[in-house]
């Protein structure tokens, strides 16, 4: 049977090995960062994942193949691409029938790590319930995505950009686990704090592994969902991001800014009015993902050879 997706010869060397693979996502390449720090950002992480003892595997679709795992000359070349669309799970299927290029948001990147075999994918921070959404029903369809495909995402929480709480509460409406690593509260992206509580906390990714399986063993269907905080020095304090928050939002609104196009307007605005500050700790924030993803990947290897 032919595959519907294409496997770059370091993924499939590591797949058909029983290597560890943790799956990365690429919108953070094509919408978060600028050129050339998404460069840099996507060949430092994809070295990290590496150097812990598991295979990054970066997907896009470039058009019309979905790909799993680049090569340097394709990472390369989707950093300056400017035409790329973004991509969920609605129109996933859409950019691989007409032959168009796209980057994974965090549900389109669940679906094809799945589809792979990859248990484990390491992200920024995920979607979800936007501000306003009582009004404009805006609400990502990463929450669906979380609840229905078997992949562990390990993110610093939901962007601190949407609503954090009503996020948090459709996780568990959905029956979601959400597990604060190491920390009683759950991060908020930039910052350490988010006021909401853990509703889990693990503090090896020895128990975040046993917790997956144990899951698996059950019968219980869908993701996991893992939030790692940034350590203290590198954190940006939450009255700060609300401020900045605030501003890209009115700015949002009077420009008219809907849909998908929201959190890449709010991204750069905030981009703009830290003074670079927070792609500088988005960018640490993926690196810190990155490990505890890899390290995850390990376990869940030794406990399937164990």
């Amino acid at each position: 049977m032919t595959l519907p997706f294409t496997l770059s010869p370091a993924v499939e060397a590591a797949l058909s090995e029983g290597r560890p693979v943790v799956a990365l996502e690429s919108t953070i390449i094509t919408h978060g960062m600028p050129w050339p720090q998404n460069l840099e950002m996507a060949r430092g992480v994809e070295a990290l994942i590496r150097d812990a003892g598991a295979e990054p595997a970066t997907i896009v679709v470039i058009d019309g193949t979905l790909h799993i795992g680049l090569t340097d000359e394709h990472l390369a070349a989707l950093a300056q691409r400017s035409d790329a669309l973004k991509l969920s799970r609605a129109d996933l299927a859409y950019a691989v029938s007409a032959g168009r290029t796209g980057s994974t948001t965090v549900a389109a990147t669940m679906i094809a790590a799945a589809l792979a075999g990859i248990d484990v994918f390491a992200t920024g921070g995920i979607g979800g319930v936007h501000k306003g959404a009582e009004e404009s029903f805006d609400i990502s369809a990463d929450l669906d995505e979380l609840a229905r495909t078997p992949v562990i995402v390990v993110c610093a929480g939901a962007k601190a950009i949407l609503d954090l709480r009503k996020t948090f509460e459709v996780l568990e409406t959905k029956g979601v686990p959400v597990v604060g690593y190491g920390v009683d509260e759950l991060p908020a992206f930039w910052s350490r704090s988010s006021g909401i509580a853990s509703p889990i906390r693990l503090d090896t990714a020895d128990e975040i592994a046993a917790f997956q399986r144990a899951r698996e063993a059950l019968a219980i269907d869908g993701g996991l969902l893992v939030a790692n905080p940034l350590d203290a020095p590198q954190e940006i304090d939450s009255e700060t991001v609300a401020v900045w928050i605030r501003e890209a939002l009115a700015d949002a609104g009077r420009d008219g800014i809907t849909g998908k196009a929201t959190t890449p307007y709010l991204l750069k605005r905030i981009f703009e009015l830290s003074e670079g500050r927070s792609l500088a700790v988005n960018i640490e924030l993926v690196r810190s993902n990155a490990r505890l993803a890899a390290a995850i990947a390990i376990a869940l290897k030794a406990l399937d050879e164990g």
